[in-house]
Order: C-alpha cells, then sequence, then structure tokens
C-alpha cells in the first residue's frame, strides 16, 4: 500500500495475523495483541503480512489533544477490541445523543488508557533485513542462527549484524527474542499449554520459557494473561 495520509489520528491493528506499519518515525511488525497509534496528518502506510484481517479506528481531529502526537505502539485490550467491532456496525454517521456515539466516547476512554507495548518488535526497510525476518516469523521456532541467515539474505554475517543493530536498535538475538515473546503471547492467548508453547518455541523446559517470560514482560504468563483479562 502506498504512503498517504489524513487529518484524523488512526489505530491500526490486525484481529488475527501480523500486520506491517510503516510511517515517518519508523517501522514496525504487529500481532493481534498490539496496535499502532497513528497521529493525524503523518504519512503512513498499514500492509498485511500474515493472513491478517485489518482493523482501522479513525478519530476526529478535535480529539487528538488527548492521544500523543507520536507514533506509539500499544497493547490492544479485549474491551477495545470488541467496543470497535460493535461500532462499525453504525457506520460513519450517527446522531450526537445516541447509542453510538456514548460508545465512540468509551472507545476514546479506552484508547487513553492503553499501555505502551514491551512487546514492540521494529521493521527494517533494507530489504535484505526484510527477507529474513519474514522468513523468521514464517518460523519462528527455527534455531537458525546468524550464520544461516546471512546466507539466506545474500549479505556477510558482519553486514546482517550491523543491519539488525541499526535498523532496529536490536542485536539478532534480542529481535529474535522478542519475536518469540510474540509469538508466545499469542499462542497463550488462544488457550495454548505453557508446556506447549515452551516445546514449540525450543525451550528445554518449562522454568527456562517461563523464566525468560516473566524478565521480558515482568509477570509469569498466569500473571500477565490475568490482567489482560481484567
Amino acid at each position: 500500500m502506498d504512503s498517504h495520509r489524513h487529518i484524523r489520528g488512526q489505530l491500526a491493528y490486525a484481529t488475527a495475523g501480523i500486520i506491517k506499519v510503516y510511517t515517518e518515525d519508523g517501522c514496525w511488525v504487529i500481532p493481534s495483541s498490539q496496535a499502532v497509534w497513528i497521529p493525524g496528518n503523518m504519512s503512513h502506510s498499514v500492509t498485511a503480512e500474515v493472513d491478517a484481517e485489518i482493523r482501522h479506528l479513525f478519530v476526529d481531529p478535535a480529539c487528538l489533544g488527548r492521544f500523543p502526537n507520536q507514533c506509539s505502539v500499544l497493547d490492544m485490550t479485549p474491551l477495545l477490541r470488541e467496543l470497535i467491532m460493535r461500532v462499525a456496525d453504525f457506520g460513519a454517521d450517527y446522531e450526537t445523543d445516541s447509542p453510538a456515539a456514548r460508545i465512540c466516547a468509551v472507545i476514546l476512554d479506552e484508547l487513553e488508557g492503553l499501555k505502551p507495548s514491551l512487546l514492540y518488535l521494529p521493521g527494517a526497510e533494507d530489504r535484505r533485513l526484510q527477507k529474513v525476518m519474514q522468513a523468521m516469523i514464517q518460523k519462528p521456532q527455527a534455531e537458525l542462527g546468524l550464520n544461516h541467515w546471512a546466507d539466506y539474505a545474500g549479505a556477510s554475517i558482519r553486514t546482517l549484524s550491523r543491519l539488525f543493530i541499526k535498523e532496529t536498535g536490536m542485536s539478532f538475538q534480542q529481535w529474535r527474542k522478542q519475536l518469540l515473546l510474540q509469538v508466545a503471547v499469542h499462542r497463550l492467548e488462544q488457550g495454548t499449554s505453557v508446556t506447549e508453547v515452551s516445546i514449540e518455541l525450543g525451550y528445554k523446559s518449562n522454568s527456562a520459557f517461563v523464566a525468560m517470560f516473566r524478565q521480558a514482560l515482568g509477570k509469569t504468563p498466569g500473571r500477565y494473561f490475568k490482567k489482560m483479562v481484567l
């Protein structure tokens, strides 16, 4: 999709699959547990990466003072997802004092309360790095090192390592860890057990997986998802 801009603010997210969002601030890979807030008048594009079903929430310019004037990767909540799906049935035109208007007011409150995501996974503009990232997203459980991906991208190990730092601010290993976290959260959210997820992602034990999860997100999987439901 070509870059474009509009005066309204926008929340972009996927109800399923993964999307990639490009803005003036950078590029992000976004799973269904996250969304990207895009301020009004900022050039951007949103594309489906892996069988994504994309949803967009547009916010009137009159309300934008309540929200950040820079892009933000945010954690979506189950409530906000359901509210957005509900208000979509009303269309763009509705009366000021109507059920749709009241739902929209709640949506704005929920949107204002969204927290920056610790699962933030930056994308890249370099085509070689994009190729590697896309392959890793397709098979996140593959325990392949930088040597393999450098050959795959047609670049030297040193070049690929530098590209990760330059374009994402993360090393290859840090980026891969963030990817595994995204996959873990998505699978756990679907009801997959901790044991199954830890095995799928190549961890030798549940405790090793839980320790990685807690170190990254500050909570065990059980506590993390309990908070998401509340």
